[in-house]
Order: C-alpha cells, then sequence, then structure tokens
C-alpha cells in the first residue's frame, strides 16, 4: 500500500472517528454493519407481559428508542438513564408520551418506592440484583438481555493489548442468573449465544468502537492505524471483518409471599 492510500484512508477513517452519536441509534451503519441474529426475541417477550394497566420501568433507556417501539402505557410507564447527553434527550421526548424519565447515577439507589413495578425491562444496561428485588411488586416480573464479558473481547485485544476492556470477562449467565436466584428469585427462563458482527468497511468499525469506549478504551485511529490497516486488508480479501459478541437473557419473576 502507498503512502497516498495510507494518508486517504487515515483522514478518512478519522473522519469516521470525530462523528456525533445521540441516544443509542446506530442506523449511520446501515449496509456497513451486519449483526446475526439472536436465537431469543426480547422485544416479544416484553410485550408479552404488558398491557394497558401494567406499571413498568425501562432501566436505562439510552435515547429512548426502544421504550417508545412498544407503545408503553402512558401515566404508567418509567425510565432510567444514567447517560446525560441521553437523559437531556429524552426529557424533550418521553413525557409527552406520559413516560417519566429519571436521571440515575448510582444502580444502588433507585427514586422509586418499594413494590411499584409489575415489569422492569432492561437492555444492555448495569443494574442491582437488590434494587430490583426491592421496587418489584410480588409477583412482578423482570426481563433483561445483558452484553456478556467476552462480548468483542477478541478485537478489543486485537487492536489494544490486554486491559482495554472494564468489564470482566467472567460476567456471563451463570453468574447473572445465579445471583438473582440468591436473592429469592425464580429464573424461568436462561439463554446465551455469542453472535457474529460483521463490518463491511473499517470505516464503519472506528465509527462504532470510538462510541463503545468500555470494550476499546483508549482507541483512536492513529494510535491502531497499523491494525487497522491490517483490518482493511482483511475487509478487501474477504469482504468483511468480524467480531464475536455475546449475549444473554434472563426472564425472572418475584416469587409472591
Amino acid at each position: 500500500m502507498n503512502a497516498m492510500n495510507r494518508n486517504e484512508l487515515r483522514k478518512l477513517w478519522q473522519a469516521e472517528e470525530t462523528k456525533g452519536f445521540q441516544g443509542w441509534d446506530f442506523s449511520y451503519l446501515a449496509g456497513r454493519m451486519e449483526e446475526e441474529e439472536l436465537p431469543w426475541d426480547y422485544k416479544a417477550n416484553v410485550q408479552a407481559r404488558m398491557s394497558g394497566d401494567t406499571v413498568m420501568l425501562d432501566m436505562g433507556t439510552g435515547g429512548g428508542e426502544f421504550l417508545l417501539s412498544l407503545s408503553p402505557p402512558p401515566g404508567k410507564t418509567y425510565a432510567t438513564e444514567s447517560y446525560l447527553p441521553n437523559y437531556e434527550l429524552c426529557r424533550t421526548k418521553l413525557p409527552a408520551c406520559g413516560i417519566e424519565v429519571k436521571l440515575v447515577e448510582d444502580d444502588n439507589v433507585l427514586p422509586f418506592e418499594d413494590g411499584l413495578f409489575d415489569l422492569v425491562i432492561n437492555r444492555h444496561e448495569s443494574f442491582s440484583t437488590r434494587e430490583v428485588w426491592r421496587i418489584l411488586k410480588p409477583g412482578g416480573v423482570f426481563v433483561t438481555q445483558q452484553v456478556g464479558g467476552m462480548n468483542n473481547r477478541e478485537m478489543s485485544r486485537f487492536l489494544l493489548g490486554e486491559g482495554a476492556m472494564t468489564t470482566p470477562a467472567d460476567y456471563n449467565l451463570s453468574q447473572t442468573a445465579g445471583e438473582l436466584e440468591a436473592a429469592g428469585f425464580g429464573v424461568l427462563e436462561r439463554r446465551e449465544y455469542f453472535p457474529e458482527l460483521r463490518f463491511k468497511n473499517v470505516g464503519a468499525f472506528v465509527f462504532f468502537a470510538k462510541i463503545i469506549e468500555w470494550e476499546f478504551a483508549g482507541f483512536s485511529v492513529d494510535r491502531c492505524f497499523e491494525r487497522l490497516l491490517e483490518l482493511h486488508e482483511a475487509v478487501e480479501r474477504d469482504g468483511h471483518v468480524r467480531s464475536l459478541e455475546h449475549r444473554f437473557f434472563i426472564l425472572a419473576c418475584k416469587p409472591f409471599m
């Protein structure tokens, strides 16, 4: 690869590196990033447990995109968010739909009364098992899909070496389900899968890696440029570059006393 091509690629990738991102919307990568489907349907599981009378909470709602797609019952739906830009975004759109949003800085201190919720949902957000138990009614249901500790770990190690991921490698289905059961929950369903994530060009991956900073801590185009060139060669050869993800799903119930 000649110097001109290298410089052109660097400029192209640096432009991707500086693009803005709002909410939790990856539509910008449509057609450039493909994610293998999971063998379960998180949304269908949530909807199956919703009704017009359900008092529900969406933990870590992001920009509220997923929650709004559920058409949740107005006046009975709450959301939390810890990332301030997303919280401010939600404050401008969720209340108009009858959804109250709260800024949460500590998973161990949720701003809700005991036994308020029939349903607590959580997609890719950290949580305190004790607090989820406290805010659920007896008979209430907790539905969560989590990102496991092996998510993108191989790719992170390739680019940045050991130590660039903040998520413990052993964060998995067995550990989390065990904690819920120890707290008194009945775990009704548990599933785990390692889907493949494909990027059709390196620019798409650069945009992605800058957002997922807890898995690619310290990533920059300049720091990882030689490794990115190796990924570019793989795309030229294979049509894509792949990363292995890690997901697990738990459906749990707080029993009646």
